[in-house]
């Protein structure tokens, strides 16, 4: 049996933790630190290239930023429809692979 645990399944949980989280405050406070979890993971990720990969990816990095940017303030209703959101879409990429 195959005990690797990946990174999509680890998300798909997360987002699940959000979309079933009944007290809505919880659930925002499950938004926000995905928020904080990814703007973390983009620090590092940046940090971490050279000025050649920086120049090259900056628009990614942007944009990703920019759509972090885009989640907050989201209420509860609204982070359950985004966590739907991705978890559809985690599922139609590994029907896909």
């Amino acid at each position: 049996m195959n005990k690797e645990i990946k990174a999509d399944d680890v998300i798909f949980n997360f987002f699940k933790q959000i979309c079933d989280e009944k007290d809505d405050d919880k659930c925002v406070e499950l938004g926000n630190s995905w928020i904080t979890a990814m703007e973390t993971n983009l620090t590092n990720m940046e940090t971490n290239l050279d000025e050649s990969n920086k120049i090259k990816h900056k628009e990614n990095i942007d944009n990703n930023k920019q759509h972090l940017n885009s989640l907050k303030g989201k209420k509860a209703g609204e982070w359950r429809e985004y966590a739907t959101q991705c978890m559809v879409e985690i599922l139609d990429n590994k029907s896909k692979s």
